[in-house]
């Protein structure tokens, strides 16, 4: 099956990010394909190359970009919620693009399955 991920939440601020990426890595070793993960809302902070969590808690942003790296995962951050939270091509970490609402649609259409991660 092919899914398509929507993560509304920010990394650190609620469980919707850590459950996207855990949901995705379950799914990847079932033999499934995510088409691709699209940050939308407070989502996009998951993509910000500023953060600096504490060597002892999780890094999120780093856990994406592995997942991205390893199994081809498309990371797409919406282009309008990131630019309202200071999201920009100039902070966004390796491995993430901005693009548009378009990637979303195009990811619900190619995707058997859409799975929405937050409010």
């Amino acid at each position: 099956m092919k899914f398509a991920i929507l993560v509304n939440e920010g990394p650190y601020n609620h469980q919707a990010a850590d459950s996207a990426f855990q949901f995705c890595k379950a799914a990847i070793d079932k033999g499934h394909e995510i088409f691709r993960v699209f940050f939308y809302y407070d989502g996009v902070n998951n993509a910000t190359s500023l953060g600096q969590p504490p060597s002892d808690d999780r890094n999120v942003t780093k856990n994406w970009q592995k997942l991205a790296e390893e199994n081809k995962v498309d990371l797409v951050v919406c282009v309008a919620a990131g630019l309202r939270r200071g999201i920009t091509e100039s902070n966004l970490a390796q491995g993430f693009r901005i693009s548009g609402l378009g990637q979303l649609i195009e990811a619900g259409i190619h995707a058997d399955r859409l799975v929405t991660f937050g409010d």
